[in-house]
């Protein structure tokens, strides 16, 4: 990767905050199949479209969401997480009226979330380190 695609810049900062995360349906039901699965994947890129995230790998599993995103620095990650579960939850259960009758909401309250970035965390500590040094 490039160091002109690795970073995103605004008039006030350059950055690169990448999140992994992974969230579930209530009661880790097995409902994100078929039709279900399809509309959920358009739902979020077009969210993260919405507010300008990249939506940088995706994939949908039976009883859990696995996404890799790329996110601005204004934007914290529950606000993110928030934004993806409130948009979809209300249309797919719309839109597909089994998951009412199969859930009492469509998410658990609770997410994996694990920021992602091109240098280690070691590398990093290293670097403050050796600042004064310099």
């Amino acid at each position: 990767m490039t160091i002109a695609k690795r970073y995103i810049s605004n008039s006030h900062c350059v950055y690169n905050i990448g999140y992994h995360i992974i969230w579930c349906p209530k009661y880790r039901r097995k409902v994100l199949t078929g039709e279900i699965e399809v509309r959920l994947k358009e739902l979020l890129l077009a969210k993260a479209t919405e507010l300008d995230i990249e939506i940088v790998t995706m994939e949908v599993m039976p009883d859990h969401i696995h996404l890799f995103i790329k996110s601005r620095p204004t934007y914290a990650v529950h606000f993110v997480i928030q934004q993806f579960k409130g948009c979809t939850s209300k249309t797919l259960r719309d839109e597909f009226p089994i998951l009412k009758t199969r859930l009492p909401t469509l998410w658990t309250r609770s997410y994996f979330c694990e920021s992602v970035g091109h240098i280690s965390q070691e590398t990093i500590e290293k670097y403050i380190q050796n600042q004064k040094k310099i």
